[in-house]
């Protein structure tokens, strides 16, 4: 039972009794118990069905690897940045969706490979004895559980269970959602190993993997998974700078499959080699295709060129007509060479120019050494704009500021303005250049017109295939230059530690974590409940409350009935219960000394409200009078509501409404009890107008009558709260006991008390507080008396101490 008096923390008190309020929590430890009984089982519960996680990590360093076939000629390099840019561009790869979904693809992560577990399923991705190659291009059945029964080594069973009209289908290769009817029943189906199935929902073989163990029998899960729902999953890695160098960074993971987490750790590294090294060669593979492209067309040329030489040495003595002729083609070709290369380099500034003003994506340029161009600053700036659009690419897929893409495109229209004013710079220079040669090369021609028309004509073919087998010769060269530099190319990316299993990495779950909550919610929870109950409960629970609320003093405190019968001190003459009530018969005797009252005494019983014990304390104050060999009388003037009758097992037939009627005389009322000295008379038969038969005068000559005959009158009374009838009785009294429950009484009815007695309707009124339990402070049933210093002197059935008896039981063993 809740009492106020545990809180007194919250009340206005000049001393605190910390050990007090200590006690009286600890009185309530049967709900604290039951708390963490519930919230430690609980813990338990989720403790044994978390899935263990683990953490993988692997070490990689970032540095600058410069190509050993790298020189001036070449002009095939690509730069990152520096170190440090690349240590923040390879983290934000690393994390981006574009990366990650590179990674997920090759490893097809988005496939779970379970078993049942004891609680739940589990991730077994590289303890199970096989793996399904799937179709990308047909659909497979999204978020369902396929199990996998293997009938034998060759065999296995599908159980598919379908629970509507149709299911949901996702295609990996175009990552889409489509739907398919389907039966609403279990799929049953067996296939061999390695068998193609084609199923409107499944398309894949089953393939064996190497030393699988025995699988016979076992039972497995597959279940296809939302493609972008794992990437998101993956792309929480944790990339962290080594304190110790800050080009060194660590890729760490954690889950509940080491090998899933092993294997995309080394993966995702690999892939970012791959994608690092295909930047880095980026130069040289534009360079490849772009000479591939020019090669072709130079082919064909040059073979036309050497089939028209060949059909006119035909029939001729080519040995004659070449000889006047050799120093003026010896010549004319250097100046068609010359001329070729100044062209090359103007047509190639040209589509540069182009392309900068009429495309955003520069990572496609072609190196400017094919056009024979090595111009440090054109070549440094083809470089830097290629590098910063490949990087705003790749942060296209991770990256979600605006601010960070307009810095990028800042950088890159600075760096192309510059190459413009590079491309406009180098022109007229070429175009000088050209001119130059055009007026050397017309002097030439202008010589060769003065041979014979075989040596011009002769001339003229081997002109053009001499030329066609030059440029062909150098592009040749520029793309041999161009593959030697890719093939050399090392990848600044390197792994110092790979991810790998060697035991341990068990970073989860906290057990402990889950214990410490479970006792704080089991003891908080209990808490938060009695202050709840505190904070909305508005009844009297101890003296406390009384004495703050009213002057009026406490004569006694009854505890809680635990004996069922309501002649508690006839019953149990020696229990703590007739003790109190004992102790209310020496106060009350007192009061009348005090107020020099003589002869026969009267004492009127009342309460605020039915139900607060006002008949039960009437009978037992007026036993222990009646014990005491004095004559004592119990009169129910309760009118409207009498209860008397049935704790004496009397009949309620006759009884002061029928002396008050002149119905009956005194004698014929009163009814004797098996309490020597106590006579009880009831209220009678149910009047219709009570109030009016206390005010008769009839009611003073019942007193008057009583008073000569007994020495104690009890007038067990209606409760002022709900009737009047008390107030109305009260001259009668000499002392007035109001009955106030514990638990039960309301605050209010105190206050009301209050008002009754400064008017002077209640008179010498004094309070009993009933039902009262305080097992903290006092350590008996109801805490009002001794606690354990009453053995020997009260009658109290003693409970068997069950943890005592348990620890003599141990100690007897």
């Amino acid at each position: 039972m809740l009492d106020i008096k545990d809180f007194s923390i919250f009340e206005n008190h000049s001393s605190f009794d910390f050990k007090g309020l200590l006690l009286k929590i600890l009185s309530y430890w049967k709900w604290f118990l039951v708390s963490l009984i519930i919230a430690f089982t609980i813990a338990y519960q989720v403790n044994i069905r978390k899935e263990k996680v683990y953490g993988m990590q692997t070490l990689i360093s970032i540095k600058e690897e410069s190509n050993p076939f790298f020189t001036s000629n070449t002009s095939l390099v690509f730069n990152w940045g520096g170190i440090s840019d690349q240590v923040n561009g390879i983290t934000t790869i690393l994390q981006s969706r574009s990366h990650n979904e590179l990674v997920v693809d090759k490893l097809q992560y988005y496939i779970d490979y379970l078993t049942m577990g004891k609680y739940n399923l589990i991730d077994s991705y590289g303890e199970v004895p096989f793996y399904v190659d799937i179709d990308k291009s047909r659909g497979q059945l999204a978020n369902t559980l396929i199990k996998i029964k293997f009938v034998s080594e060759n065999v296995y069973e599908i159980h598919i269970p379908f629970e509507s009209n149709s299911v949901s289908l996702i295609n990996y290769s175009e990552n889409s959602y489509s739907n398919t009817a389907v039966q609403p029943i279990e799929f049953v189906k067996r296939y061999k190993v390695g068998e193609q199935i084609s199923l409107p929902f499944l398309n894949w073989k089953l393939q064996i993997n190497d030393n699988p163990g025995s699988y016979k029998g076992n039972e497995y899960f597959v279940r296809f998974n939302d493609f972008d729902g794992t990437v998101s999953r993956y792309r929480g890695i944790n990339v962290g700078a080594d304190d110790k160098g800050g080009s060194i960074l660590t890729l760490s993971m954690q889950g509940t499959n080491k090998a899933r987490l092993v294997e995309y750790l080394n993966s995702t590294v690999k892939m970012l080699i791959k994608i690092q090294l295909d930047a880095k060669n980026q130069f040289a593979t534009n360079t490849i295709k772009f000479i591939d492209s020019t090669l072709v067309a130079m082919e064909s040329q040059l073979k036309q060129t050497g089939n028209e030489l060949k059909s006119f040495r035909k029939d001729k003595n080519i040995y004659e007509i070449e000889g006047g002729g050799t120093k003026v083609a010896d010549k004319m070709l250097d100046f068609d060479v010359e001329k070729d290369q100044v062209t090359r380099k103007i047509t190639y500034y040209n589509s540069l120019k182009a392309y900068l003003n009429n495309s955003v994506d520069y990572s496609r340029l072609p190196a400017p050494s094919v056009a024979g161009i090595e111009d440090p600053n054109i070549v440094a700036n083809i470089s830097k704009l290629i590098a910063l659009s490949t990087q705003r690419s790749e942060m296209a897929y991770a990256v979600k500021s605006d601010k960070i893409f307009k810095d990028f495109d800042n950088q890159m229209q600075a760096v192309k303005s510059v190459l413009l004013e590079n491309i406009a710079s180098a022109k007229s220079s070429l175009l000088y250049d050209l001119s130059l040669v055009n007026a050397k090369l017309g002097e030439a021609e202008s010589t060769a017109k003065r041979l014979p028309e075989e040596q011009q004509e002769l001339l003229k073919i081997k002109r053009k295939y001499d030329l066609n087998d030059n440029i062909y010769t150098t592009f040749l060269q520029k793309r041999n230059e161009a593959e030697i530099v890719k093939a050399s190319n090392l990848s600044d990316i390197h792994f110092i530690d790979p991810a790998k299993d060697i035991g341990g990495g068990l970073v989860g779950p906290k057990t402990s974590v889950n214990y410490i909550l479970a006792l704080f919610l089991g003891v908080l929870i209990p808490l938060f409940f009695i202050l709840a109950i505190f904070f909305i409960n508005n009844s009297i629970q101890n003296t406390e409350d009384v004495t703050k609320l009213s002057q009026i003093p406490i004569i006694g405190i009854i505890g809680v009935n635990k004996e069922g019968v309501n002649l508690a001190v006839f019953e149990k003459p020696k229990s703590a219960l007739s003790e109190a009530f004992r102790a209310i018969r020496s106060s009350l005797q007192f009061l009348y000394k005090k107020q020099q009252v003589t002869g026969s005494k009267t004492l009127m019983i009342t309460s605020s409200i039915s139900g607060e014990g006002k008949t039960f304390c009437s009978i037992n104050i007026a036993t222990v009078f009646a014990l005491s060999e004095k004559k004592t009388v119990i009169v129910g003037l309760d009118l409207r509501k009498p209860r008397l009758a049935d704790e004496f097992n009397l009949t309620n037939k006759t009884g002061v409404v029928n002396y008050l009627i002149k119905q009956n005389s005194l004698e014929e009322i009163t009814n004797s009890t098996k309490v020597p000295n106590l006579d009880v008379i009831l209220s009678g038969p149910i009047p219709p107008n009570p109030s009016e038969l206390i005010l008769s005068d009839a009611m003073r000559e019942l007193i008057d009558e009583l008073k000569q005959k007994y020495d104690y009158i009890i007038l067990d009374t209606p409760p002022v709260g709900l009737v009047s009838d008390a107030l109305e009785l009260s001259q009668y009294s000499d002392v007035t006991l109001y009955i106030v429950r514990q638990n039960y009484t309301k605050k209010d009815m105190i206050t009301l008390l209050n008002t009754r007695v400064k008017r002077g309707e209640l008179n010498n009124a004094s309070i009993v507080l009933n039902g009262y339990e305080n097992k903290a402070k006092y350590g008996s049933t109801y805490g009002y008396g001794y606690g354990n210093y009453s053995n020997g002197y009260l009658d109290e059935e003693k409970k068997p101490n069950s943890v005592k008896a348990f620890l003599n039981k141990l100690t007897k063993k």
